[in-house]
């Protein structure tokens, strides 16, 4: 059709012609082109000539952007990506136009193509028709802007382009232009913008227009959602140019700029923008107006991310420290009466957030220090705005911890200051600053009347230096009296300064003009309460004593009940507040009712009262007439302790009734806000009613709330009100539902829950929903579960007003928040609470997650404890088997709301559906609420398997697919353990042991099933531990010298827990320690006994490791974990398991075995000892198992313990007894044992063999007898302390008979090379230090005459003396008394008492008739022993010194 038409067209031209076919046409034309070689030159000339005369060169720099891909339709230019090459291509021939038409104007090329870029960009600019208005370019127009730059990037490679050119001539247009447009420039370094405005003559036009653009920037970036990352970018581009710019010491000025300029232009423009942004602040601004937005945007730059590292931190200081000073000095035209006056209205509550916001900011890079010097000298050097002043410090002391010292310090500054000089200015501000933080509550600051109390109540008061420091003082306060609230009045006159006699009329003065102003506005001071808050921010009018009173009684009660004794605030009042005393509080006190038949709290107080002379005998008598009287004419039903008003009381419950109800007649339409909001006010009016709460019941002023988990109780009116509310909470909650999703019921749920958050109603609130949950939670239905867990949510909300709740054991002995307290009360261990805490958490977090979508996650954190949501995964997880599996893209899909619609019959549907929602996936990736390793294993110890909801079977699986598939994979950063399996046993020792010395493992029930010393808990938990522990040992072994630089991790989790706890010998620190020491033995036990004894290492002598259990055997076992030298039986049994397990895998057992044991006689000698005790239940297993897997006899060091057990044997034998074999001291550990388990008659025959053995065996049988004697007193059913007293004087007469010295044994070092290092080593070090108490128990068997002449006995003597006289004064001799039901004849002996006066005695007859050489360390003894008893040391100093003068007065040998 188109052949046919251009045919047509060729037929036509040629009508008065033959008609020519179309071939002839291309023929002819051909044949033309043909006879012309140089046409093609000539049209080509011809079409550039025409192209120069009719060229617009704005229009064609704009039409140029590179072609579409669309329309390039050569398959060669789109396989090689040719748009570059071919944008490339259409720069070049615009720059060759370009430097044409430069030639033919005769201008240079460069300032020619800065006019034309620059007038493109104002086209550019102007295609919008609102531009003026606008700071951001629209899509079409960057768009365009981006081909333009990339024509201006090739002009400027090939020098055709000037920047100071362009610069003047976008200038000569600025109004314009658009601020994107220039910042486009700025970032493809066309021209920069420091450039662009430092090319500007006037200053004050850049200022402005800077400004005007600006803030046509910030309105756009809140309005616009589509270019917002675009306009923030050009935000913090401009900010960070003016910071660096105007806030750094040098700048970097341009030639062609003034010096300053720059700097002036920087700083103009930010303090432009600020002083808008605190304009809009003062006018007001409502929520979502655009100069709202605004300026949220423009305060959102003072952000240390909009810097990222580009400012230093000096300039930033200073920048930030100038925006301060701005701020604090905005507008001063408050007076200081103003302040006085407003300052409440100021606090950080009630000041603006976006102020707030830029305070928090300014105070990231700046010091608390630094704030406080920067506002005392702003405050010194300008007229400042108070209300700006105040309410930075206001946020100072809320957000920094630090600053609550500081600002004491900084007032202290001024008070001292003011007094030194009258400086009124410094008495002000110190009053200002100190009421302003004192309004932020006690949490952060002192109270005002704290604060006075402690600044002026006393002698050393800044006030007390002198009389006109008196007269400045009480002049400052007289003339705060119009303007300053009640509060402060209060406070002067219950806490006053105090005055000197003389100067007591200065104080009379004040206190009269004080009272006078509290009387005009109606306030009285003798009716104030006795717990009100003096420092309390809230407006104070006529106080209501009535209201008040029962208020006082109740927390009066309360302090009582904890502390035993009259509260200080009640005697107080009684002597110094009698009128209200008297006619207010005790009549609350005292109100009649029928007396309990077991005393009460309230009985035990009026008693208490009554003993101490604080109630009148008539008004006591009254009360007890009135009591009897209610007694007579109780109600049969009526409960002990209750009031006997019910007729007054049954009227309220009704009409409370009847309130509730027309709310769930309301509930058809939850959006109609101001229909429920005024039942529900009514609601709060009839429930004050009920309970006689008092009007002013808002505010919850206690700082924590005592609940008992064990044993909830209640008082019956009570709990029918709070049964009343929760129910109707619950059916209402249904209702709303039914008609709306939670997040579009409105905010009625929140009002009803602040209802029941009153002070006085809230522990009971708590303490019924201990009931409900902790007691009765199988048995609540499911609307039940749904209301009662948006309540806890909507609690959570109100988590910051309400106080933390303590609870009894088993929960947590630190307060808890309202979220931790729900999560308290939600247990694991039973199929039945499983249960119920899974359908609780599902229905708290699915209701979280649809009532608050709509609002920021913090609002979602504060509502829900982190702990729960970790229950509910951890239910997941162990409930559902393929919530175990990771979830698809399609299982995250959904809406928040549909758990909650779901038949709540149905609980795992919704779990499930829960688990598998986006929404909740996406919270689960908060570090927070990350199920951990540790977590995981805190939940799974409370299981008890009999009541468990899954077989052993399940459970045994579940752990596997939990530990070794879940969490061992997973990274640490996520709760895991990355792979390492050692790390997972760490994790479960320590999270085992915490669970079993909590309380949480002790189960309070009849039926409490004692695992691990009387924990109950998961025990499959502990076999998964042992199964850990065997893989581990499985694995690939390390490089020789890498594991035993590292140790077993059991020893490293031990020494770690060991440390934490504190060391001292009191009982409580000995019985914790002792706890830790008896878990880790059991997990010890409970282990392979490798664990104690590694295997060799490869090269020899091949010695197995054992360091780490020979240091926690010398360190700790030894003192707690042993009988008197010995270890206990299952441990050394161990051990030996371990030694031969470690043979069977040496290449030579024997060597091994005798090159462990012979170390055990140096480095852990009680191991030896600790098998000769258990020998005859130990050799029968180390024979067999020798014999069965090594074969041959066994090992030398063996056989050797076997010897010393055959010695002891033979000694107590009829026959004549053989030498003790070597080493002597494990033959004399041999023979002590062997000697407690025989009678005292044999004994006493046997011990004659003593006298013809080697001195050294005497010496150690000695030490293990004297052993023997301590633990005869300090273990139960030990040998008796008579027989062991007699073996030791047996013992001490052969050493004495042979003139064997003995003194040694109670001056061991640890120094010594063979008695101390062995000695010490062997028994308790609670033994070591009552040596002294064993010595003076020798002393009927002393031979006073041999140990006079020892050189060592007065030292040693005089030592254990001391020593004996400081555990006394310890109390430490009170392990070793005999008690009175003991032998007759030690009465004497285990008297502590008795034995230091001996003692005593001895000393003083010994000390006249020791030799002088006796004396040569005495003094260095008693200057470190102390002033322990005088008569002694006076003894010992006069013996000394009269040997001394004997010495003078003998005649010299000269010769």
């Amino acid at each position: 059709m188109s052949d046919s038409r251009v045919q047509g067209a060729a037929s036509g031209r040629g009508s008065g012609g033959r008609r020519r076919a179309w071939s002839e046409l291309l023929a002819g034309r051909v044949r033309r082109q043909e006879r012309s070689p140089g046409r093609g030159q000539e049209l080509q000339e011809s079409a550039v000539l025409l192209l120069r005369s009719h060229l617009d060169w704005s229009h064609l720099l704009l039409e140029v952007e590179g072609p579409p891909h669309k329309k390039l339709c050569l398959g060669s230019w789109i396989d090689h990506d040719v748009p570059e090459a071919c944008t490339h291509l259409s720069s070049s021939l615009i720059g060759s136009a370009l430097r044409d038409h430069a030639s033919l104007l005769g201008v240079p090329v460069a300032v020619l193509s800065s006019q034309m870029v620059a007038s493109s960009i104002v086209r550019i600019c102007e295609a919008e028709a609102e531009h003026a208005h606008r700071a951001l370019l629209d899509s079409v127009q960057r768009k365009k802007l981006s081909s333009l730059i990339e024509i201006a990037q090739y002009l400027l490679a090939h020098s055709m382009f000037s920047r100071l050119s362009f610069c003047q001539e976008l200038w000569k247009v600025q109004n314009s232009l658009l601020l994107e447009a220039l910042w486009h420039l700025h970032v493809q370094n066309i021209v920069s913008l420091q450039e662009l405005l430092e090319s500007h003559a006037d200053l004050q036009a850049t200022v402005a227009w800077l400004f005007r653009n600006l803030r046509l920037l910030c309105e756009q970036i809140e309005a616009s959602c589509q270019h917002t990352d675009i306009a923030r970018a050009m935000l913090s581009d401009f900010v960070q140019m003016f910071v660096s710019n105007g806030f750094q010491k040098n700048s970097d000025l341009r030639r062609n700029v003034q010096p300053g300029q720059m700097p002036q232009v920087a700083v103009a423009v930010l303090e432009r923008m600020l002083i808008l942004a605190l304009e809009a602040l003062g006018a007001g601004l409502q929520e979502e107006s655009p100069t709202h937005k605004a300026v949220s945007c423009w305060f959102s730059v003072f952000s240390i991310h909009t810097f990222c590292r580009t400012i230093s931190t000096d300039s930033l200081k200073k920048f930030f420290s100038h925006t301060l000073t701005q701020i604090l000095t905005y507008k001063p035209v408050l007076r200081v009466s103003d302040a006085v006056q407003m300052q409440r209205e100021w606090s950080f509550a009630r000041t603006h957030p976006l102020l707030t916001s830029v305070y928090r900011r300014l105070f990231v890079i700046v010091s608390p220090e630094e704030l406080i010097s920067h506002l005392q000298e702003v405050l010194e050097t300008h007229e400042v705005n108070w209300q700006h002043v105040l309410s930075c410090v206001s946020t100072l002391v809320i957000c920094l911890p630090e600053a609550q010292q500081l600002v004491n310090d900084w007032v202290a500054r001024l008070l001292a200051r003011a007094f030194e000089s009258c400086d009124l200015d410094s008495m002000v501000t110190a009053f200002l600053v100190v009421r302003q933080a004192a309004l932020e509550g006690p949490s952060v600051f002192l109270s005002y009347a704290d604060w006075f109390q402690a600044s002026f109540g006393s002698a050393k008061g800044y006030h007390g230096c002198s009389k006109k420091a008196l007269v400045f003082l009480f002049k400052f306060l007289s003339d705060l009296v119009p303007f300053e609230a009640p509060r402060y009045m209060q406070v002067h006159i219950l806490h006053p300064p105090l005055v000197p006699s003389k100067y007591r009329s200065l104080l009379t003065d004040y206190i009269t003009l004080a009272k006078t102003r509290l009387a005009d506005l109606k306030v009285s001071i003798e009716n104030l309460g006795l717990y009100e808050d003096l420092s309390s921010a809230r407006d104070v009018t006529e106080s209501q004593p009535h209201s008040q009173a029962p208020q006082d009684v109740e927390k009066a009660l309360l302090v009582f009940e904890h502390t035993g004794k009259i509260p200080v605030a009640v005697l107080e009042a009684s002597i110094f507040r009698r009128p209200y005393y008297l006619s207010h509080f005790l009549p609350a006190l005292l109100t009649p009712r029928v007396l309990p038949r077991v005393p009460d709290t309230r009985v035990a107080f009026i008693e208490s009262l009554k003993r101490a002379d604080k109630i009148p005998p008539s008004l006591y008598s009254t009360y007890r007439q009135a009591c009897s009287a209610a007694e007579r004419e109780k109600p049969e039903d009526a409960a002990p302790g209750m009031k006997v008003e019910p007729g007054h009381v049954e009227e309220p419950l009704e009409l409370l009734t009847i309130a509730l109800g027309e709310l769930r007649a309301a509930m058809t339409d939850p959006v109609q806000y101001d229909v429920l909001s005024a039942q529900i006010a009514v609601i709060s009016e009839r429930v004050g009613s009920v309970l006689g709460l008092s009007e002013d019941r808002g505010s919850f002023e206690a700082s924590k709330i005592q609940l008992s988990v064990l044993a909830p109780e209640l008082e019956q009116q009570e709990q029918k009100v709070v049964d009343l509310l929760l129910t109707s909470f619950c059916q209402n909650l249904m209702a709303a539902s039914s008609f709306a999703p939670p997040d579009r019921q409105g905010p009625w749920a929140s009002r009803f829950v602040m209802t029941m958050c009153e002070r006085t109603l809230l522990p009971a609130v708590l303490t019924r929903l201990c009931q409900l949950l902790h007691r009765q939670g199988p048995s609540l239905s499911a609307s039940h579960v749904l209301g009662l867990a948006a309540l806890a949510v909507h609690l959570g909300e109100s988590r910051s007003a309400l106080p933390e709740v303590h609870m009894g054991p088993p929960a947590p002995a630190r307060g808890l928040s309202i979220p931790e307290f729900f999560n308290s009360l939600l247990t694991c261990g039973t199929a039945e609470s499983s249960l119920l805490c899974l359908k609780f958490c599902t229905a708290a977090i699915s209701y979280s997650l649809c009532k608050f979508s709509s609002q920021s996650r913090d609002v979602l954190y504060s509502c829900l404890s982190p702990g729960l949501i970790k229950k509910f995964q951890f239910m997941v997880f162990r409930l559902f088997s393929e919530a175990r599996d990771p979830l698809s893209q399609e299982d995250t899909a959904g809406h928040p709301s549909k758990p909650w619609c779901l038949p709540s019959a149905d609980w795992q549907q919704v779990a499930l559906y829960l688990w598998k929602q986006r929404t909740f996936q996406e919270l689960l990736k908060e570090e927070q609420f990350h199920l951990t390793y540790r977590n995981w294993l805190q939940l799974e110890l409370e299981i008890q398997p009999e009541v468990d909801s899954l077989s052993d079977t399940e459970r045994r699986d579940f752990h596997q697919w939990a530990i070794h598939e879940h969490f061992l994979p997973k990274p640490a950063a996520a709760g895991g353990c990355d792979g390492d399996l050692e790390t997972a046993c760490t994790v479960l020792v320590d999270v085992l042991m915490d669970f079993c010395q909590s309380s949480r493992s002790y189960d309070h029930s009849e039926s409490s099933d004692l695992v691990l010393g009387g924990c109950t808990g998961n025990r499959d938990i502990f076999s998964r531990l042992q199964e850990m522990a065997v893989d581990l040992e499985q694995g690939p072994v390390a490089p020789y010298g890498h594991s035993s630089s590292r140790g077993h991790f059991l020893f490293g989790v031990f020494r770690r827990r060991l440390r934490a706890l504190a060391s001292g010998w009191d009982v409580a620190t000995h019985l914790r320690r002792q706890r830790e020491l008896l878990m880790c033995k059991r997990i010890l036990l409970s282990l392979p006994p490798s664990v104690l004894v590694g295997s060799p290492q490869g090269e020899q002598p091949a010695t197995p490791d054992c360091d780490e259990f020979f240091h926690l055997v010398n360190s700790e076992l030894r003192n707690f974990c042993s009988h008197g030298g010995a270890l206990t039986h299952d441990i050394t049994v161990h051990f030996f398991r371990g030694l031969l397990n470690a043979c069977s895998r040496s290449r030579d057992p024997s060597l091994t075995a005798n090159l462990t044991l012979t170390t055990c006689q140096t480095e852990c000698p009680i191991i030896l000892t600790s098998a000769l005790l258990w020998w005859p239940r130990l050799e029968p297993e180390l024979h067999c198992r020798w014999k069965k897997c090594l074969q041959g006899p066994l090992p030398r060091e063996l056989q050797r313990l076997r010897e010393a057990q055959q010695f002891a044997r033979s000694f107590l034998s009829p026959n004549t007894a053989s030498p003790a074999p070597d080493p002597v001291w494990v033959s004399a550990a041999a023979l002590h044992f062997a000697i407690q388990q025989v009678g005292k008659e044999s004994v006493e025959r046997e011990l004659e063999k003593l006298d013809c053995q080697q001195e050294e065996l005497l010496v150690f049988l000695f030490f293990f007898s004297l052993i023997g004697l301590l633990s005869s007193h300090l273990t139960p059913h030990a040998v008796n302390s008579l027989k062991a007293l007699d073996i030791c004087g047996k013992i001490l007469g052969f050493l004495e008979k042979r003139k064997i010295s003995w003194l040694v044994l109670f001056q061991l070092r640890e120094t010594d090379a063979s008695l101390g290092h062995i000695l010490l080593r062997l028994a308790p070090d609670q033994y070591i230090r009552l040596l002294p108490f064993a010595f003076y128990s020798l002393l009927s068997y002393f031979d006073k005459d041999a140990l006079l002449r020892e050189d060592a006995f007065l030292h040693v003597a005089v030592d254990m003396y001391l020593k004996l006289i400081c555990l006394f004064v310890d109390g430490d001799t009170s392990a070793v008394s005999i008690p009175a039901s003991g032998i007759q004849e030690l009465q004497g002996q285990g008297d502590p008492v008795g034995l230091l006066t001996k003692a005593r005695l001895f000393l003083l007859q010994s000390i006249p008739q020791c030799p002088k050489k006796s004396f040569s360390n005495i003094a260095e003894l008693l200057a470190t022993g102390g002033d322990c008893d005088p008569e002694v040391i006076t003894a010992l100093l006069s013996r000394q010194q009269a040997m001394s003068d004997t010495d003078l007065y003998q005649e010299p040998h000269l010769f």
